[in-house]
């Protein structure tokens, strides 16, 4: 027997190599909650009212809908799902309410109630410090939307009209705020929205807000803050 055919070469096969473990990962995304109240057909004419003065305001973002408020019937479920397709809004999940409202399409919307954020389920190790606050050195462009899901957002600029800002905490704007400005995004009451020059096509802090046409004229071009009394959103100027 020549060496040749004494020498037998055995190709690797997937599973003779190593292979690295399977990771899973909890990824977080900032989504507006929308939490529809009784009767539905007056909330979905604020709503209505709300896209009109503000086009574009939910732009195809991601809309977790808290039901809690209604208990609605599958029927009335179905048919509140519709009517907000019909006008744009992205549901990606559906709070609140017993699973079984949720049939045929809208049954893979059900979700727990409260979401919270997520992180990298792999092997133990010391979770890096999470920033509280991101600054931002330069204007906001109309069409840009900046989301920060941890804190306070801070604008060294203005922010132009058609853009965004959402924040877990508060909003500081060292210029012109022009587009919309949505504070305490992550359920923070005590969040607030300060600018240097007022002319906002919205205000919102912790899902209460305030569009072009509730400001005082007196307060349009200067210095204003914003913050939540109550259920009631109170603007002012900043002394």
């Amino acid at each position: 027997m020549s060496p040749a055919a004494a020498l037998q070469i055995v190709p690797k096969t997937p599973s003779a190599q190593k292979r690295r473990p399977i990771r899973f990962r909890g990824r977080s995304f900032m989504a507006l909650v929308l939490a529809p109240e009784a009767p539905a057909d007056d909330w979905l004419l604020e709503l209505d009212q709300l896209t009109a003065r503000s086009p574009g305001f939910f732009g195809g973002r991601p809309v977790v809908l808290d039901v809690s408020g209604l208990k609605p019937s599958a029927r009335a479920m179905g048919l509140l799902l519709t009517e907000l397709e019909a006008r744009g809004v992205r549901t990606i999940g559906v709070e609140g309410c017993d699973p079984k409202t949720l049939e045929g399409p809208y049954a893979r919307l059900a979700m727990p109630i409260g979401g919270r954020a997520a992180g990298e389920l792999s092997a133990p190790e010391a979770p890096a410090p999470q920033a509280t606050s991101l600054v931002i050195d330069q204007p906001v462009r109309s069409g840009q939307t900046i989301t920060f899901p941890h804190g306070d957002v801070t604008i060294c600029g203005s922010v132009a009209s058609g853009a965004e800002i959402v924040a877990a905490g508060s909003i500081h704007v060292y210029g012109a705020l022009r587009g919309r400005a949505i504070a305490g995004s992550a359920g923070n009451a005590k969040a607030r929205i300060f600018c240097r020059k007022l002319d906002a096509e919205l205000l919102a802090i912790d899902g209460v807000y305030m569009t072009t046409d509730d400001l005082d004229k007196g307060l349009r071009g200067k210095p204003a803050r914003a913050w939540l009394n109550g259920e009631i959103l109170s603007v002012a100027a900043l002394d």
